[in-house]
């Protein structure tokens, strides 16, 4: 049987790029024991940039800030979208306009996080965290849930959304239970 003989041409290397350095950031000052500090640094921070100049989902939070609840709708299939976005996952159009959400709904599922909290926020455990589903929607969306302690919190609790402020003017949400 005669034997077949293959060669592999060598591989061709690509030209490593050059990464662009950043210049260091300048120092700042170490908070002490049980103090907090002032702002996180960019990935500690769990809390979205806002501003127009930052993101295309600005409105969002400018709802909030109004007190409220909004996302994305796509006009073409007819989706609301959760998070917000600025393309559908789906059909991948641009044309989407802001609806206003349910701001009520019900705990779909929830945990409590006891220990190992991001850094800054030690003194906020421990904390409930879970899944609502929207009244009169098809969404379930996750958030921080407020107004229980977490031995007391149970599935299928009537929340409502909370808009609150952070330190440094941004807004967000939480679910606060209704009672």
């Amino acid at each position: 049987m005669p034997t077949a003989v293959v060669e592999v041409a060598p591989r061709k290397r690509s030209k490593a790029r050059k990464a662009k350095l950043l210049p260091p950031e300048p120092a700042r000052e170490v908070p002490g024991p049980g103090e907090r500090p002032a702002r996180l640094p960019y990935l500690l921070d769990l809390y979205p940039a806002e501003s127009a100049a930052q993101t295309r989902l600005a409105p969002f939070f400018e709802g909030l800030r109004e007190g409220r609840f909004l996302s994305t709708h796509c006009r073409k299939d007819g989706r609301v979208l959760w998070p917000p976005r600025i393309v559908c996952p789906v059909c991948h159009t641009s044309d989407l306009t802001w609806v206003d959400l349910p701001q009520t709904g019900r705990i779909y599922a929830f945990s409590a996080i006891l220990a190992g909290a991001p850094s800054g926020l030690e003194e906020e455990l421990p904390r409930v965290v879970g899944l609502v589903e929207l009244d009169g929607s098809p969404l379930r969306i996750f958030g921080r849930i407020v107004g229980v302690e977490w031995p007391e919190c149970r599935i299928g609790m009537r929340v409502r959304v909370e808009p609150f402020s952070l330190p440094d003017g941004r807004a967000y949400y939480a679910f606060r239970v209704v009672r």
